[in-house]
């Protein structure tokens, strides 16, 4: 009869350690579908480290060359666009609000693999940023991680990236995210 008693618990221990498993991977998986990330976009190497370097002209300012003392000390935003760029349009009109609401923020527009004068044509209707690099040959953009347009970064005081945002800045990231950040 003990040995009954025994086989009986050893099986029952065997049935309920799968059981037992697929709670523990159930609950993993529950707790990251209700963390507010989407899993198609992966999370920047840059978060909390050093903003990478840049050198660069300025598309509208000739004279001007374009490099992290511009921005020395300064919270920044730096936003990669092109004219070509759908979504790039789309949240053009948040930028040029952002930049009239966050007048002590720095707006660095990275104009990526862009006709000259179309991404002039493009800022017709208002220009949000501050200073605008040239990077025609897209290295400025790989050193940043970029791989689609638009893309924005939010940079604090101590050069350290803080933020990263792949697409459209929508009024609802503003709220939720980006008016937080900047005004601290």
């Amino acid at each position: 009869m003990r040995n009954i008693s025994k086989l009986f618990k050893i099986q029952f221990i065997l049935k309920a350690i799968p059981l037992i498993a697929v709670l523990i991977i159930s609950g993993f998986l529950f707790y990251h579908l209700k963390q507010d990330k989407d899993p198609s976009i992966p999370t920047s190497a840059l978060l909390n480290k050093k903003v990478p370097e840049i050198e660069s002209s300025d598309l509208l300012k000739s004279n001007t060359n374009i490099n992290n003392n511009i921005f020395f000390e300064k919270k920044v935003l730096i936003n990669f666009f092109a004219s070509w760029c759908a979504p790039c349009e789309a949240e053009h009109s948040l930028l040029i609000k952002i930049s009239n609401i966050h007048k002590d923020v720095f707006l660095l527009g990275i104009n990526y693999k862009d006709n000259s004068n179309d991404a002039i044509k493009f800022l017709e209707n208002g220009n949000p940023y501050n200073n605008i690099a040239v990077d025609n040959d897209g290295k400025i953009a790989m050193d940043f991680g970029v791989y689609g347009l638009p893309e924005t970064f939010i940079i604090n005081k101590n050069g350290i990236v803080i933020f990263k945002h792949v697409g459209p800045i929508t009024q609802k990231l503003y709220d939720k995210k980006i008016k937080k950040l900047l005004s601290n």
